[in-house]
């Protein structure tokens, strides 16, 4: 090849270079600018007619955000006096809504059960992201162990896909007896690479992982072994790096669990051992 021709087709691949890198300039900005939209699906959750109809001894609470009212449903358990207190964190695209009904069994230990909401979501004001999601349930936790029916040694958290990384960034602020993940990632930030972008540019990482890796406290990972929204290898990290116990079923994210009976055995099961 002459010098010329050499020439010609270096500053082709100059050119070739320059034009990939701005399309994935382009595509990493859009990714970024719009990743909250993909983690907070929020507007496909919609609220419920009547929220909250026919639900026994529901109590409605709202915490103060600097973007006005963030909504929470307070379920009291069976029995008297300060009984043991479930914080149960929802998935990205669900609402506190769906939720009462499921918690049934948890009210039927003995447990009561708080449900916060998501800045954002159903009735909430707001924009939903980590440092918000965070505040608020910081303000959660503080008004729930004030009440005279919570016994603030007791208090176990439990999420649920997203919300295992809502609770998980909570118990760096607040103590738990133990902690419940359900269908959880390790991080927001282990997704990136998926979309070829640095763990650098997520804005809402949720480091479940380094979180629980760092408390001292019992932990449950719950998770379907044909999970394809977040694969069955984040549980496996999650237990190893705890020592926690890992139940796997088989099902995958959304239709998790496939026996409740079986489901809640190993909850009730699990609860006995750190009572």
């Amino acid at each position: 090849m002459s010098g010329r021709n050499f020439q010609k087709h270096l500053r082709s691949l100059r050119r070739i270079t320059l034009a990939l890198f701005i399309v994935y300039l382009l595509y990493g900005l859009m990714i970024t600018f719009f990743q909250r939209s993909m983690l907070f699906p929020r507007h496909y959750a919609q609220p419920l007619p009547n929220p909250g109809y026919g639900v026994a001894g529901i109590e409605k609470t709202y915490v103060e955000s600097p973007q006005g009212k963030v909504e929470g449903w307070f379920l009291p358990g069976e029995g008297t006096g300060a009984r043991p207190t479930v914080i149960l964190a929802h998935g990205n695209g669900e609402l506190i809504d769906y939720w009462p009904h499921e918690m049934e069994p948890y009210r039927k230990m003995g447990f009561n059960v708080l449900l916060p909401e998501y800045r954002g979501y159903g009735r909430s004001a707001g924009d939903p992201s980590q440092d918000a999601i965070t505040e608020d349930f910081i303000k959660f936790y503080d008004w729930l162990v004030q009440r005279e029916d919570v016994d603030k040694d007791r208090i176990v958290f439990h999420g649920r896909s997203l919300g295992g990384g809502a609770v998980g960034q909570l118990l760096l602020h607040r103590p738990a007896k133990a902690i419940i993940l359900q269908s959880t990632f390790t991080s927001v930030s282990s997704f990136a690479s998926q979309f070829f972008l640095p763990a650098f540019l997520v804005s809402d990482p949720f480091d479940t992982l380094s979180v629980v890796e760092e408390q001292k406290i019992p932990v449950l990972v719950m998770h379907g072994t044909h999970d394809s929204v977040v694969p069955f290898h984040h549980a496996q990290k999650l237990a190893a790096a705890t020592g926690g116990r890992l139940i796997s079923y088989d099902c995958d994210h959304n239709d998790f669990p496939p026996d409740s009976k079986v489901y809640w055995k190993d909850i009730s099961d699990f609860l006995e051992t750190i009572d």
